[in-house]
């Protein structure tokens, strides 16, 4: 078993209010060396949440995280050689429309499949 840390990316269309709605998962393990995102934007939900939340720049931003995990650099992207530096800078408390939620731990013995589950789990919208 491989130990991780995961958080929930949420979208926050007024920051004042505290509101939010899961839309990812970032999940992180050292010992696996495993950093990925994982997002699921339900735009009929966050448009009767948010309905003036823009939905281009939302996914703009969950794209970013996704190329900061991989390690991609330019266009504004942070140049952040280890996984644990980018998870860090992913997990920084910041006041935009995409926050992340606070670091929850776990073991498992695929990351990949953890990161799948978590999403169902704590994004997706179950079905009837």
């Amino acid at each position: 078993m491989k130990a991780y840390q995961y958080v929930v990316l949420r979208i926050v269309p007024r920051v004042d209010r505290e509101e939010f709605l899961n839309v990812g998962v970032v999940l992180y393990s050292q010992d696996a060396g495993f950093l990925e995102a994982a997002w699921e934007l339900d735009e009929n939900r966050l448009a009767s949440f948010a309905p003036h939340c823009e939905l281009d720049g939302v996914r703009a931003m969950l794209r970013r995280v996704q190329a900061v995990c991989r390690g991609e650099t330019g266009r504004g992207l942070p140049t952040l050689d280890k996984p644990g530096q980018r998870f860090g800078w992913i997990i920084a408390p910041r006041s935009t429309v995409i926050q992340p939620g606070p670091v929850h731990g776990g073991l498992t013995d695929d990351p990949a499949a953890e990161l799948d589950r978590l999403v169902d789990r704590l994004v997706r919208v179950p079905q009837p």
